[in-house]
């Protein structure tokens, strides 16, 4: 068994610290709220982010890094993304070349346009080169700490690593597969998020099953265009981290992104329901850094636009699928 470090004590983070100690690692996780540690120490629940879910006591609570990373073979990086650059650079100086990172957040750094491995090589490589990986797939935290049978991926450009998270994480109810497509993983990961709010937004409009399927399998055809573009593999994209976490983000009820495209749908405009959000929907921020992207590699990805012009209030939902209704017709 393994010292594993967890940081980010969020829904997904403590998902993963209670399936970890479950199979018997020791497992610390680094909480940026105070109030999560005294939770986790005193309650033993993470009553803000998944409450009613028990912790045992080999989770260790801190909000010292550097406590938090000593002597760890594992480091699992549960933060939002627009996080990620800023707690690597405070992380920097504890980590070690003999410990295996693992990113397990979803999203794209809005500045840099970066994928988080990216993010994450470009800080560790001012000292060592890391042993890297990500985790990424259909995977709601509350079903993954009710230990409901759940899949995911992880990827890494060395396949050695990828098996050897998949060896350390999997359970009888979390499947790890292991993948060489680390841009198809992240592309996949980060874009469905952006394509869950435009299938919120159909919900919210109480549109049918009709227009659901459509938005979603044109949604996946945009998916696959950029990652591909990016260098990804057109298989990975129709595998767990494409359409099966697309799939789970369009049609589940606790997918942070669908509710925002829902009250989007409804009329309500976006600081009006971000008000009212204490976790992060990663799709919000995606999905201007993922047209960005697009116009960097020459992708048409039209009902990303249309979600962007929906966030900024340029147009009205009912207008957006008017217009992508309108577009010219072309093969499939």
């Amino acid at each position: 068994m393994s010292d594993i470090a967890i940081i980010g004590a969020g829904s997904w983070g403590t998902a993963l610290a209670l399936t970890l100690a479950d199979l018997g690692h020791a497992v610390r996780i680094w909480a940026y709220e105070p109030e999560v540690v005294e939770d986790i120490s005193r309650y033993r629940e993470n009553r803000i982010f998944l409450p009613g879910v028990r912790l045992p006591d080999s989770i260790v609570p801190g909000t010292d890094l550097g406590a938090a990373l000593q002597g760890c073979s594992f480091v699992v990086s549960v933060m939002p993304s627009h996080a990620c650059r800023r707690l690597y650079e405070r992380m920097l100086p504890y980590l070690e070349p003999e410990m295996t990172l693992v990113s397990a957040t979803k999203g794209l750094e809005t500045e840099s346009l970066l994928r988080m491995s990216q993010v994450i090589r470009s800080v560790v490589t001012q000292r060592f080169s890391p042993r890297l990986a990500v985790l990424s797939g259909p995977s709601f935290a509350l079903e993954v700490a009710r230990k409901d049978p759940t899949a995911i991926v992880v990827a890494s450009e060395d396949l050695d690593v990828a098996r050897l998270v998949q060896k350390n994480f999997s359970s009888g109810s979390l499947r790890l597969y292991a993948s060489s497509d680390v841009i198809g993983v992240e592309i996949g990961g980060a874009v469905k998020n952006v394509i869950a709010i435009a299938a919120g937004v159909i919900d919210g409009l109480q549109l049918g099953h009709n227009s659901r399927a459509a938005l979603m399998t044109r949604g996946l055809a945009e998916m696959t265009r950029l990652a591909c573009a990016c260098g990804a593999r057109p298989e990975t994209l129709a595998g767990l981290a494409g359409m099966g976490d697309l799939v789970l983000t369009c049609t589940g009820y606790l997918s942070r992104n669908r509710s925002v495209g829902i009250e989007l749908g409804r009329g309500k405009k976006l600081a009006e329901i971000l008000g009212s959000m204490r976790t992060v929907a990663e799709g919000i921020n995606t999905t201007g850094a993922t047209l960005e992207l697009a116009r960097r590699y020459g992708v048409e990805m039209p009902i990303t636009y249309q979600v962007q012009r929906i966030l900024q209030d340029q147009i009205s939902p009912r207008d957006a699928i008017r217009e992508l209704m309108d577009r010219a017709l072309k093969d499939e």
